[in-house]
């Protein structure tokens, strides 16, 4: 006789220390983070082609480690266009988002993404003076930043960066924030 029934979903992976993927990430969704857009210039690989590209990711794993240097740390998957361009060179920067920024967030967010080109199509931004990476206008702060160190942290890479320049362009707005799966607002 055949069993018909469906076979039980495998059960989801459980690390030595006994928390599984889900148990963290769902422990991990409660702590409120602040949204950064980072952004860097990929230098022209030919020099009789395009001028280069810019490039950006939203990140949320974005901290502040010393003032003397002034130092900030961010965490970026390993193996990512942005990981990659970062072992090449070391220049990039970081918009921290207003509350009115949530679409831009989301835009470059987006998994298996066509081009950065077009999303930052009619995203209005300056390049950066030092690292001639994207400032967003409308944000918070900018920072632009050389990367100091670079740490693998299991399927992460954390980038050290020392800041360069520091701006407040945008600095009475609200912050954008993310927590529990989904942007949001304070008050």
């Amino acid at each position: 006789m055949l069993n018909t029934s469906p076979a039980a979903p495998p059960a989801p992976p459980v690390h030595a220390e006994g928390v599984s993927n889900d148990e963290f990430r769902a422990a991990m969704s409660r702590l409120t983070a602040g949204v950064v857009l980072m952004t860097a210039h990929e230098p022209q690989s030919d020099p009789d082609g395009p001028s280069g590209e810019d490039i950006g990711m939203t990140a949320t794993s974005f901290m502040s480690v010393s003032l003397d240097p002034p130092l900030v740390l961010i965490g970026l998957r390993e193996g990512s266009r942005m990981d990659d361009l970062l072992d090449e060179q070391p220049l990039w920067a970081v918009s921290f988002l207003s509350e009115s920024q949530s679409s831009v967030a989301s835009r470059f967010a987006m998994k298996n993404r066509i081009s950065d080109r077009l999303l930052f199509a009619d995203v209005p931004y300056v390049s950066g003076e030092a690292s001639g990476a994207p400032l967003l206008d409308g944000a918070l702060a900018t920072l632009e930043c050389r990367t100091e160190q670079r740490v693998t942290a299991g399927d992460h890479t954390l980038v050290i960066g020392r800041v360069l320049t520091s701006s407040l362009p945008s600095a009475d707005s609200k912050p954008l924030t993310y927590f529990q799966g989904r942007y949001r607002q304070l008050g």
